[in-house]
């Protein structure tokens, strides 16, 4: 098949592209390299998925329509995986413009792509940031998500929305997927793991934040790959048995899926800072500080879902997995 990946120079999106490739797919890389974080990670990543034949690159924005129009209309994907967004937490306090324009607005061409070219399915990215100010764990598809603690949970549950009813109106497949702090080898710097390994390999205090009780359901990249392809191959179609007097909130009687893809085992902050010293062979200096705006205590993943549709659930230790990410790291920074 023929594949957009959207966000092909991001974390995420980078290990999807190999991982199509490496099944016999054509991938088609879409970009804008924001600076959003160091371009020189993702400059990185798009050289070692250019040494594939099956995989080119068009570096545009998807908030320029007339470029995603193009890109759809000349390279006909079979089928659509979208990962580009802006993410982070926090950034939304202060780009807030930034989140629409990219997450909504942008989300919005590749809906409008995929309805006028017969894409057979498109599989994008949500976020557990839509759980927001529910606190009933672990976080269920079905629950309700309408008490978003950040722009960015809310653009996230926009696009679940929209999707919707993109599939009810055209019959366009969709699944999105609610990731769960995803970590591992070429990760984003943004995130607690490289901020942390960075830091504690410098001698520098790390900030800790809410003063070390938040506690995160990490999930290893391989095992989020896994679980993007796994459902990428199991098409969405109506549930049957989909009621609207009792509407559950992760199908439909369109053809619509929601998944979580979390290790469905959260972790302490202070024990995810301690495995990474046992990885360094560091000790951490603490900065206890208070929580941030748009922070949620926990996060945890039910993903029976998942499961069931796919026969896969991640799997991978978070120790084993902080030992891969801090090797790659010296050897990537030479440190």
């Amino acid at each position: 098949m023929r594949i957009l990946v959207t966000g092909a120079a991001g974390f995420i999106g980078y290990y999807t592209a190999e991982r199509l490739i490496e099944r016999g797919h054509e991938v088609i890389g879409f970009d804008n390299l924001s600076p959003y974080y160091d371009v020189t990670l993702k400059e990185a990543r798009l050289r070692n998925l250019a040494r594939h034949n099956a995989f080119h690159f068009i570096k545009a924005d998807l908030g320029d329509r007339t470029a995603v129009e193009a890109t759809f209309a000349e390279e006909k994907p079979t089928r659509v995986v979208h990962l580009a967004a802006q993410a982070g937490v926090r950034y939304s306090l202060d780009r807030p413009h930034d989140y629409i324009a990219s997450n909504v607005t942008g989300f919005l061409h590749v809906l409008e792509g995929c309805r006028h070219h017969g894409v057979e399915h498109l599989v994008y990215a949500s976020s557990s940031s839509v759980y927001g100010g529910n606190r009933a764990l672990p976080y269920k598809v079905g629950d309700n998500v309408d008490h978003p603690l950040s722009l960015y949970g809310a653009t996230k549950k926009s696009n679940e929305l929209m999707a919707h009813a993109y599939a009810h109106l055209f019959g366009l497949p969709v699944t999105g997927l609610r990731f769960f702090t995803v970590y591992g080898p070429f990760g984003r710097p943004d995130m607690s793991l490289f901020i942390f390994t960075r830091k504690i390999l410098a001698g520098e205090p790390i900030p800790v934040f809410n003063y070390g009780h938040h506690a995160r359901d990490f999930t290893y990249i391989d095992d989020v790959v896994e679980g993007v392809v796994r459902t990428l191959d199991t098409v969405a179609t109506p549930d049957p048995d989909w009621r609207p007097e009792d509407p559950d909130a992760a199908t439909s009687s369109a053809p619509y899926r929601i998944y979580n893809i979390g290790n469905h085992s959260p972790i302490a902050l202070l024990d995810f800072i301690a495995m990474i010293e046992k990885a360094t062979g560091k000790k951490a200096k603490l900065d206890l500080l208070p929580a941030q705006p748009g922070d949620v205590e926990e996060t945890y993943a039910d993903i029976e879902a998942l499961e069931h549709a796919t026969g896969f659930a991640p799997s991978t230790p978070l120790d084993e997995g902080i030992k891969r990410f801090v090797a790659w790291y010296r050897e990537y920074y030479k440190v």
